[in-house]
């Protein structure tokens, strides 16, 4: 089945005011970090075809590290067109309307650049430590408000690990999301939103086509500046220590170079 991406866009935008009610009385709900979830989003026949179309995950950037392991891309022109519109069908203005209607955040925009979103790929023992995201977008202009995580796994099942988690502010107990394919899940991104994915379990890949949507103010209008800071699970008792200094260290650098939160592969270079 082949969908264009204004007809992607129009699909997904209808289908979440479908059911605004129940979406919003989730938003509203949702702790310890705000979000709601969509199932059957498109149709199962294109979102195979998307699944299917993911690069070689060797031909993405690894980021491996004490904070993550996974694959990444922003390389849009590299990718079948089917997963690039998919990708970009999330940036049109319907859908970021409704998801703004939501979620009562305003002015939301996205970013075509891609900065720190697009494609990853988690394979077997892949993870992503808890974190908060890094405060602005590439240029430091535009505070991020809303990341948009569209899973594309066939079958995905809780036990196979590769799912999001939502953490209070201590971390110290997390909320669970199935990374269920065809599902959305819209999260608020702020200060306090730790988040992580939690170790994959099977042989199998975890496959998400992300976006993050950003505002001209931060979110309780209060300014605040970070670069994504990691953190160690309560469990890890050495990890835990290390990442809360590297955490301080590189916002630190951070503030006295802010030009380094720039100089990422993971963005669409400006013409």
């Amino acid at each position: 089945m082949n969908l264009s991406r204004s007809e992607m866009s129009r699909l997904i935008a209808e289908k979440i005011s479908a059911n605004r009610r129940d979406l919003e009385l989730m938003w509203s709900d949702s702790k310890p970090v705000s979000h709601f979830f969509i199932d059957d989003l498109l149709p199962e026949d294109f979102c195979l075809n998307v699944a299917n179309s993911f690069p070689d995950p060797d031909k993405l950037m690894l980021k491996s590290s004490l904070r993550e392991r996974k694959r990444v891309s922003v390389n849009i022109n590299e990718y079948a067109p089917c997963l690039a519109d998919c990708l970009l069908a999330f940036q049109d203005q319907e859908v970021i309307e409704i998801v703004a209607e939501i979620t009562g955040l305003k002015e939301l925009e996205a970013d075509p650049s891609l900065y720190a979103s697009g494609i990853s790929v988690m394979s077997k023992g892949d993870f992503l430590n808890p974190h908060i995201d890094n405060s602005h977008d590439g240029d430091h202009v535009r505070y991020r408000a809303l990341n948009l995580l569209f899973y594309v796994s066939p079958d995905w099942r809780f036990e196979n690990g590769g799912n999001l988690e939502l953490w209070d502010e201590k971390i110290s107990q997390p909320h669970t999301v199935l990374s269920k394919f065809n599902r959305l899940v819209v999260m608020q991104t702020n200060r306090t939103s730790w988040h992580s994915v939690n170790k994959v379990l099977v042989d199998k890949s975890r496959r998400c086509v992300s976006n993050y949507y950003f505002a001209a103010t931060a979110p309780g209008e209060k300014e605040y500046s970070n670069i994504t800071s990691f953190a160690g699970r309560p469990e890890e008792l050495i990890k835990r220590p290390l990442l809360k200094m590297d955490a301080t260290v590189l916002n630190a650098v951070a503030k006295v170079f802010p030009q380094l939160t720039k100089m990422t592969k993971h963005r669409i270079k400006k013409p």
